[in-house]
């Protein structure tokens, strides 16, 4: 489709519907494969409406000033920036949460982390308090999604990002769940204190697990604005888990249970690693059954 010049788009009175029909066009031919959906989601965050009042108000003008900013994020957008950094919002485990720039976006596979939690904490008595660590805990959305499914968890969540922090405490709030989580900085693979030594009943980690060759590999949209350091661990991505083992026999409680977010061509290799050191593994496979959950089991 040909693009209005810019002395059409300045004449023309744009309806909402006329906007939105011509902005899921231009987005489809640009290659994005959700335009109309993205195109709602843009024009109902710029005017602060829902998705549906987009529908209802149909043939209502935008004023100069309203089109201006919708424009500002639709560029953003044909940059190939992730929507959720737009928008400054995602959702994870049907819970809210707020995302920016430098933070981890939140993924739908990450949710099959939480549900292994949930299955192990299930097997622990309701009147029995459970120690949860979240290490590297980006925008807090593990950690706060445990918390508000598991009723008798107590949680720590780490990063070594402060803006990362104040994005998981900000979330953390959002959802109700604030006074069950303690959240500090830390970087996981330096010395603890010693008041969280065998403290833990299970820790919970989607660490960067991604290699340098595949991160070259990587779309631009993750690539070019997410945080490099929340996706890459070395050149084979297993530096995480070989370093944190020095940690871990610190801070599991004997018999206590961890849950890794791991690649899907790593599991036999970290699963290797973490059993020659005497720990029992199991590999749990995602929806698409691909390997992506390391659960240990600790001595």
């Amino acid at each position: 489709m040909t693009p209005l010049s810019a002395v059409q788009q300045k004449q023309k009175q744009w309806k909402l519907i006329d906007l939105l029909n011509w902005t899921a066009d231009y987005l489809a031919d640009k290659g994005f494969e959700n335009g109309r959906l993205e195109t709602e989601r843009l024009l109902a965050h710029s005017l602060n409406l829902r998705r549906i009042d987009l529908y209802v108000n149909f043939d209502r003008p935008l004023i100069p000033e309203e089109l201006s900013h919708f424009k500002t994020l639709l560029k953003r957008r044909l940059e190939h920036e992730p929507l959720q950094y737009i928008l400054g919002e995602t959702e994870f485990y049907s819970l809210p949460f707020k995302v920016a720039p430098g933070i981890l976006i939140p993924r739908p596979e990450t949710e099959i982390l939480v549900d292994q939690v949930r299955d192990v904490c299930a097997e622990v008595p309701e009147n029995e308090t459970i120690h949860i660590l979240d290490v590297g805990t980006g925008s807090g959305c593990i950690a706060i999604a445990c918390a508000h499914n598991i009723p008798n968890a107590e949680i720590t969540a780490v990063d070594i990002s402060e803006q990362a922090l104040e994005i998981a405490q900000q979330n953390a709030e959002l959802n109700g769940v604030a006074e069950k989580i303690t959240f500090f900085q830390q970087d996981a693979l330096n010395e603890w204190k010693t008041e969280y030594h065998q403290k833990f009943d299970v820790i919970v980690s989607n660490p960067p697990y991604i290699s340098a060759a595949e991160y070259e590999k990587l779309d631009d949209e993750i690539k070019n604005f997410e945080p490099k350091n929340a996706l890459i661990a070395g050149e084979k991505g297993l530096d995480f888990y070989h370093n944190f083992l020095f940690q871990l026999k610190n801070l599991l409680k004997p018999n206590g249970f961890v849950l890794f977010e791991i690649g899907e061509t790593q599991a036999e290799s970290i699963s290797g690693f973490y059993s020659s050191n005497g720990y029992e593994t199991e590999i749990i496979k995602d929806l698409a059954d691909k390997d992506r959950i390391l659960k240990i089991k600790g001595v």
